[in-house]
């Protein structure tokens, strides 16, 4: 069984794309590309896990390229926002699309987020 295991895995990577950088010292950029649903929320989860652990005060998730946020996509970006607040930082987004501004306006949980029209403004700090 081990065939459709290697499909889902290579559906996952096709639908969703992570990627990390460190363009400032003391900052990590999480660069976000593709869809986040209940079928992709696993590795979603693995790398903002994986943002949230680092010591860098300034954390940054680029959704820019994301099309689609499910609510199971927006709990983890909850989540991570509560985990970084712990240590007196907030969560910075890039987010420019209906896709992604969307749920948090409906939700109300923009308020939870620095959020940012683009790289360049989350990287500078405040919030736009």
């Amino acid at each position: 069984m081990p065939e459709p295991r290697t499909d889902l895995d290579a559906a996952r990577r096709r639908l969703l794309d992570t990627d990390f950088a460190r363009p400032l010292p003391d900052t990590v950029v999480l660069t976000v590309r593709g869809e986040i649903d209940t079928l992709t929320a696993p590795a979603f989860t693995a790398a903002v896990t994986e943002l949230a652990d680092t010591p860098e005060p300034t954390l940054v998730v680029d959704l820019t390229g994301v099309r689609f946020l499910a609510s199971s996509g927006l709990a983890v970006l909850i989540n991570a926002a509560h985990r970084v607040e712990t240590r007196g930082s907030r969560l910075r987004l890039v987010a420019v699309t209906r896709a992604v501004l969307r749920p948090l306006e409906i939700t109300g949980t923009e308020q939870l987020f620095d959020l940012h029209a683009d790289l360049a403004s989350a990287l500078a700090g405040g919030s736009d």
